[in-house]
């Protein structure tokens, strides 16, 4: 985030403007959850939407329980050893941060910065369901969403977004290093990429990967979820100014060009290499482009925000295609998505961050070289403790109560299976009767 929210509390003055600015983008960033969906839903196959919805939809309300309990105060209470992790019991359950209290700086009420924080990790979360879609344990989902959020997602947080300030200790990567994010591309983008294709390593490929087509199976869903997510994500980006003011307006305008720019370097990519234009292809350049400029968006000019997006969209559109080349199942190109876009996004910050808009000045800016090499650190770190964590979570889960259905499950359809539900009913339609209301108004007959 662009200025530290003080764990050290005190009774100040409202900044009520501000506090209306950031509880609107704690919604939007919600509002992302439901698209990620939508977006998720419509590119798996028609067997399993319902289990790809739910799987975002049960992260969101399993990880905001979590974060209350215990996440927040691992994230952002005071150091308990080395900057790796905040003092699990400071804050548990958002004790002591009820009693109108705000922070001495912004004055903000903690409890608004605390669940738009949460919701960051509502959303890393949901985006780890895309690498291991059509084949996972709903269940057995959901209890690793709890312990991902509270050994992977909190301390990553606290590395990257914990500052210090007066008494209070913050993470390593801020404090210590001086690595620059300023929505999220180490503890969003990176940490899902990695944690995504660790479990997905642990799961292993779907049945038919690689020989059968696994196309979306509804782009109207892409399209209309893509859509949700370029709205919420002015929250997300804007939003972690944590003001209403220069910041914010600097943020909401590279946000929207990154998006623009690299919808339209990925539509360029399809028409050179496959001759065809893609509304896949625009709704992933634009959430490329959106990843890419997360960690940038506070650092950057909107021209460098367009070369940011565009270099995203390029360089996703390739990677996308690794999987095949190196056989890995990533189901819905998390890792060719966030964990690349995120990567060129956290590290452009080294070329293109200039202190007419943030704190330092890039390799471009004459700033030298030292700011990219903390930015390649941050990456190297994220990636490594996200992607070890994770695979050991997710084999420890796999190997006890089973992460992966049943083979016969994942042909026939983890929708049925599992949520005893189809998303589409495709029984012929009867001719002739009127449908008989039953009670409530709903209609009659089985769902």
């Amino acid at each position: 985030m662009s200025s530290p929210l003080l764990t050290t509390l005190a009774v100040a003055e409202h900044n009520t403007g501000d506090t209306a600015w950031l509880l609107a983008s704690a919604a939007l960033v919600m509002l992302m959850a439901p698209g990620l969906a939508l977006f998720y839903g419509g590119m798996v196959r028609s067997k399993s939407v319902l289990n790809m919805i739910m799987m975002v939809f049960g992260a969101l309300a399993v990880v905001s329980i979590v974060w209350v309990l215990v996440g927040y105060s691992i994230a952002f209470g005071d150091d308990v050893v080395g900057g790796l992790f905040g003092d699990p019991f400071q804050y548990l359950g958002f004790k002591g941060m009820l009693e109108d209290v705000v922070s001495s700086e912004g004055g903000l009420p903690v409890t608004a910065f605390a669940i738009f924080q949460g919701l960051f990790a509502v959303i890393t979360c949901g985006l780890v369901a895309g690498a291991i879609a059509d084949r996972t344990r709903f269940g057995t989902w959901l209890v690793f969403a709890a312990i991902w959020t509270i050994l992977v997602y909190a301390p990553i947080a606290h590395w990257i977004f914990d500052f210090s300030a007066g008494e209070h200790v913050g993470g390593w990567m801020a404090n210590k290093l001086g690595a620059l994010d300023f929505a999220g591309g180490t503890a969003v983008e990176i940490t899902s990429g990695a944690s995504g294709l660790a479990v997905a390593l642990v799961l292993g490929t779907r049945i038919g990967f690689g020989r059968e087509p696994m196309k979306p199976h509804n782009l109207t869903l892409v399209m209309l979820g893509a859509g949700l997510l370029w709205f919420g994500w002015f929250g997300f980006n804007a939003g972690s100014a944590l003001s209403a003011g220069n910041t914010a307006a600097i943020v909401f305008v590279n946000t929207l060009m990154a998006g623009c720019t690299g919808c339209l370097a990925w539509l360029l990519v399809e028409r050179i290499r496959d001759g065809h234009a893609t509304s896949f292809g625009a709704a992933s350049g634009v959430v490329a482009g959106l990843v890419a400029i997360t960690p940038a968006c506070g650092f950057v000019t909107p021209l460098g925000a367009m070369v940011v997006g565009a270099a995203a969209g390029l360089v996703c559109a390739v990677a996308i295609g690794w999987k095949y080349k190196f056989g890995y199942d990533d189901s819905l190109d998390v890792v060719g998505v966030h964990l690349v876009g995120g990567l060129v996004g956290t590290l452009l910050i080294g070329l293109l961050a200039t202190a007419k808009v943030g704190s330092v000045d890039g390799l471009l800016y004459g700033g030298g070289l030292d700011q990219l090499g903390k930015q390649l650190v941050a990456c190297l770190a994220t990636f490594a403790y996200a992607f070890v964590v994770s695979g050991l979570l997710a084999l420890a889960l796999d190997r006890t109560i089973g992460f992966r259905v049943d083979e016969e499950h994942e042909l026939s359809g983890v929708d049925l299976v599992i949520h005893a539900e189809t998303a589409y009913d495709l029984h012929a339609a009867t001719g002739g009767a009127r449908p008989h209301l039953g009670g409530g108004g709903h209609l009659g007959g089985s769902s």
